[in-house]
């Protein structure tokens, strides 16, 4: 019993960390679908995209080029927020600017589509097995054990993970608030056909929300790669269909929903997989939305729609 509070703060830090990282991938499911009521689900592979340009940004710099961490990790963040920055344009492009006048399931079969190209297209260039990423932030606080209780052990890796989410998303909030183009996503989210007539670019603010989400995933996979160690072409699909889970869970369309949704499913999961089992912890975590949109449809901070006549 005198190692159950230890063993608990130790699963929460960690579904915090892992949290984070949903939350930052699921803002750009709820912003895009907030905007023009649709699910990018090519998304997924952009958080991918993003780790793969860190981990060649840092070959290419070097591990023992004599530069401060510090400064590897934000060269490492610049050029994958910028690479994917064009891949989240090139996706809204193709895959959503044609087909924004058809039914709903046609764009979604073509996001499908992009998704398994970006896969396999990195699996081609990249290979299909496990690459390394090397630990830049190696060691850990650790707190307790004392005559052989549990220790809580807390990566500064992950520190960093959950230190650069609560900033971004402080960040985030302030612009959609406070600057013209957050305005004007605000606007075209409640009425687009409106806001197009009072003088919006409604193309731009659409395309402003493909690159914004690209951005916040490529940081997610940069960090989640230094924190993990290891990535593939793969890691995608699954980190999609979960952070998809939290914005649906949070309230689709709600930034904030999709912040907390992130950070309720992370801790669902590290919980389930330490005190039930590792093989259970997806089907907590569905359960878990499942029993939060029987009783509450439009998630936790969602709103329900009012259709405008």
């Amino acid at each position: 019993m005198s190692d159950f509070l230890p063993q608990l703060l130790q699963q929460l830090f960690n579904g915090l960390s892992l949290g984070a990282i949903y939350a930052l991938i699921a803002i750009g499911y709820t912003m895009v679908y907030g905007i023009i009521g649709m699910i990018n689900f090519a998304h997924g592979e952009i958080y991918m995209i993003g780790a793969y340009v860190g981990l060649v940004t840092l070959s290419a710099v070097g591990v023992q080029s004599g530069l401060p961490v510090w400064l590897v990790i934000a060269l490492m963040l610049i050029v994958a927020v910028l690479v994917t920055a064009v891949y989240g344009y090139v996706v809204e492009q193709l895959a959503y600017k044609p087909l924004r006048d058809s039914p709903r399931l046609v764009p979604l079969i073509s996001a499908i589509g992009m998704s398994i190209f970006l896969q396999n297209w990195m699996a081609l260039g990249q290979g299909a097995r496990d690459m390394a990423v090397p630990a830049l932030i190696p060691g850990a606080m650790r707190f307790g054990g004392e005559g052989g209780g549990f220790e809580v052990f807390i990566p500064y890796a992950r520190v960093l993970v959950i230190a650069v989410t609560v900033v971004l998303m402080v960040l985030l909030t302030l612009y959609i608030r406070h600057s013209r183009m957050g305005r004007a996503s605000r606007a075209c989210s409640q009425d687009m056909h409106m806001a197009n007539l009072l003088g919006i670019d409604t193309n731009r603010v659409i395309s402003f929300t493909f690159i914004l989400g690209a951005m916040l995933a490529a940081v997610g996979g940069v960090l989640i790669a230094l924190a993990v160690g290891k990535l593939n072409p793969f890691i995608g699909f699954i980190a999609g269909i979960k952070a998809f889970t939290a914005a649906v869970l949070g309230g689709i369309g709600s930034v904030p929903g999709a912040m907390l949704g992130g950070v309720v499913l992370g801790i669902a999961e590290t919980l389930a997989a330490a005190y039930i089992s590792s093989e259970y912890k997806d089907i907590v975590a569905f359960a878990l939305l499942v029993l939060i949109l029987m009783f509450r449809p439009t998630g936790l901070l969602g709103k329900p729609e009012v259709e405008k006549v």
